[in-house]
């Protein structure tokens, strides 16, 4: 076959993080010289709960491992049937990694060599673009006893193998194994395997420094590519090279679309603050401006916090700042286009006589007596409407639906006046949500990220209007 001694391995476990997660099952199919000459598998207790989600879909339940042994007292077995082996298995260094870290966590070393038959497959079959293990099942019409089980999944594995061995000539099959046996770029100080866990959806994930603080937050359509990406030397850039060299650990958590991981990666943003992104601005700050018609003189224009406001109260304000810099930098850009006064805009204080700006003849002059407050006012008040929130588009709340193919996630996120109200995960609880009546609070991201969002095609075809609020025209 591909070498003298082969283990086919194949491993169930709570989750897909090996430093986190646990090993509940081992199978294993030892083959020399082409010939299966040891099978064998367990149950392993794992030491913590399993997930409900992971015991759907691998069937594997709390109770089933409540009397099984523990990884310690499988570890001799397991060092006997890999001795003078390759470790082969599909995603190999996922396997390999929860392996390494279940010997680590007993305070024992475990290496051998690895390869991969996802790489493998795409070697050899380049014009596939699918190489799971569900489309290598389907592709070369593989048995598997029980999918998502170890032993179904290693017994695949192995077929998989006989049938590459004997479809390509010798010469073919090792530049392929030697593909499939190269180990990926990784940080020195990631634990092996942890990599390989990272999932293939849409999601955030978040790397981690020394003393686990935050270094990095990103997001990806596809979280193990975009997170892979960050270790290939091919684009590595000198931020990512920085990076790269103090990730210690790597968290992630996948969504069932790209809004959803929009919204999280601003949240994770703004509670993390790690050290490699740019830095957001608090958004307790964040204010408009009320003119106020009141004032004789300068300046008409007063800051009005924009925190915890319902955007569809119908408040007059202009505009959404996190900074008086930020704001007096947008009203210094409109008095020079319109010939408005500093002075009663607020950017300038007030003294007595002509601005500098009348007199470099940027400003009409209403500190000069050459126009009547209120005609630089109204004239004013033409401008700030470019800076008001944008309408929202709908006469109340919507929901948008998003759905991962692959893995089935579903996410209904409920939005009323550019304000996210929930995200929930099925029909049911967005009635119950809906029902609640949750309020409208301003956050200054979320609406910069609906207004890009609900404004592609595909934002607009995702939106459901709901029967109550009947959608108004655009």
């Amino acid at each position: 076959m591909f070498a003298p001694r082969l283990a086919f391995i194949d491993v169930e476990t709570t989750g897909a993080n090996p430093v986190v997660d646990r090993v509940t099952e081992i199978a294993v199919l030892r083959v020399e010289d082409g010939e299966l000459v040891e099978r064998w598998s367990s149950l392993v207790n794992p030491g913590i709960p399993i997930p409900d989600n992971i015991q759907s879909l691998v069937g594997i339940t709390d109770e089933m491992v409540a009397d099984a042994p523990a990884f310690a007292e499988l570890a001799i077995r397991i060092r006997q049937l890999f001795a003078d082996c390759i470790f082969v298995a599909h995603n190999a260094r996922f396997d390999y990694g929860f392996i390494k870290n279940e010997f680590q966590r007993i305070g024992e070393r475990f290496d051998a060599p690895v390869l991969c038959t996802v790489k493998l497959s795409r070697a050899l079959y380049p014009q596939h673009h699918k190489h799971g293990l569900d489309a290598l099942i389907e592709r070369h019409g593989l048995t598997c006893s029980a999918r998502h089980r170890a032993m179904g999944d290693t017994e695949a594995l192995h077929q998989f193998a006989g049938i590459v061995a004997a479809s390509f000539e010798r010469s073919v099959l090792d530049m392929a194994i030697v593909k499939a046996m190269k180990a990926p770029s990784r940080p020195a100080g990631l634990p092996e395997g942890v990599l390989e866990g990272v999932p293939e959806g849409p999601g955030v994930y978040v790397f981690y420094g020394e003393d686990d603080r935050p270094v990095y937050v990103g997001r990806g359509v596809s979280l193990r590519s975009r997170v892979m990406s960050h270790f290939s030397s091919e684009h590595r850039n000198s931020k990512e090279a920085k990076i790269a060299q103090n990730v210690r650990r790597v968290d992630w958590q996948v969504t069932a679309g790209e809004l959803g991981a929009l919204l999280l990666e601003s949240r994770l943003l703004r509670a993390l603050k790690p050290a490699e992104n740019r830095q957001q601005q608090d958004s307790e700050g964040v204010f408009g401006l009320r003119y106020d018609a009141a004032r004789k003189r300068g300046p008409v224009l007063v800051r009005e916090s924009l925190n915890g406001l319902d955007p569809m109260s119908g408040a007059a304000l202009y505009g959404a700042f996190r900074s008086k810099k930020e704001a007096d930098a947008a009203l210094r850009e409109f008095a020079s286009l319109y010939r408005l006064c500093p002075r009663r805009l607020g950017t300038e204080p007030w003294n007595d006589g002509p601005c500098l700006a009348h007199s470099a003849k940027r400003c009409a002059g209403v500190c000069a007596g050459k126009e009547s407050p209120a005609e630089h006012d109204q004239r004013l008040l033409k401008v700030l409407e470019s800076l008001r929130l944008k309408r929202w588009p709908w006469a109340g709340p919507v929901t948008v639906r998003e759905a991962h193919p692959e893995s089935g996630r579903l996410a209904f996120h409920l939005l009323d006046g550019w304000c996210v109200l929930g995200t929930v995960e099925d029909e049911a609880a967005l009635a119950a949500l809906i029902a609640a009546e949750p309020p409208r609070v301003f956050d200054l991201d979320t609406y910069r990220i609906l207004l890009r969002w609900l404004d592609t095609p595909a934002g607009k075809a995702s939106v459901s209007v709901l029967p109550r609020g009947p959608a108004a025209t655009p």
